[in-house]
């Protein structure tokens, strides 16, 4: 390949014209389609989450690149069928993006957040409108966003809306609730396992209620969470084969023990 003199951006797209090539193009690249792709987007997503997780800034800024090369491939698939290029992305990203925020590129004023907050949803609603199918508020919420993420953005639309809880008092009680009828459902003679993974359904959609109300994201306190978890129990494994000992030797009993001596060391640090 002769060398580069362009712009980095403009490289990229001919590096991505190159890949698709028929004649002297990658075959894996040629083979990809829109539906192809959409796993490796996601996973490309979840690295960059992760890397800004992890403070390494060095991969957060190649991870950013990738994540970018996926767009630059559905874009050049768009091209390609007719549909729309790079450039087209752009362009709609920097009028949505003016259109959203008046109060920044025009004259216009808002009181304070909660009025922007408010002009922002009426803006999406008329983006809605005008694509001129399904008319509910929560149309336009991902299926493909992870369960938790989206039975957030699900509560949050309904909430502006005014379907929701002013106190967190009824909150608690509903997670409380959704917890009784889970366990009404396992006690049961014969337990049904269909109506067990339904309410326990309900149950993590309550407990995403109250992550909301407590202003917790539940994607990102569940992600800690298996970090924590993860770090623990790695700990414990060691302190086991230290003692040369294998898991499947030690007692329920055992281990708990280890893991309290690991939860003691966190707090002495």
């Amino acid at each position: 390949m002769s060398e580069h003199k362009s712009a980095p951006i403009e490289q990229l797209l001919e590096i991505m014209v190159t890949l698709r090539d028929p004649q002297k193009g990658c075959p894996w690249d040629l083979k990809q389609d829109f539906s192809s792709i959409i796993p490796h987007t996601i996973e490309e997503a979840y690295e960059v989450a992760d890397a800004i997780e992890q403070k390494n800034w060095s991969d957060v800024r190649e991870e950013l690149g990738d994540l970018l090369f996926q767009i630059i491939f559905y874009s050049q698939l768009g091209k390609e069928q007719g549909l729309f290029d790079f450039n087209d992305v752009v362009a709609g990203l920097n009028e949505k993006l003016t259109r959203r925020h008046p109060h920044v590129f025009s004259d216009a004023k808002f009181a304070d957040d909660e009025a922007i907050n408010a002009n922002w949803e009426a803006e999406k609603a008329k983006e809605r409108d005008a694509k001129g199918h399904d008319e509910s508020i929560l149309a336009d919420i991902p299926l493909a966003l992870p369960a938790l993420s989206r039975a957030d953005k699900i509560q949050k639309r309904c909430s502006k809306h005014g379907f929701d809880w002013d106190t967190i008092a009824p909150v608690v009680d509903k997670v409380k609730e959704e917890l009784d009828e889970v366990m009404d459902e396992v006690i049961q003679v014969s337990p049904n396992q269909a109506n067990i993974e339904e309410e326990m359904g309900d149950l993590l959609f309550s407990v995403v209620n109250l992550s909301r109300h407590l202003k917790v994201k539940p994607e990102l306190a569940l992600q800690r969470a298996n970090k924590k978890f993860e770090k623990r129990f790695r700990q414990v494994e060691k302190s086991v084969l230290e003692k040369g000992m294998r898991l499947e030797s030690c007692s329920l009993d055992m281990l708990d023990n280890e893991w309290d001596k690991v939860k003691r060391a966190e707090r002495k640090e």
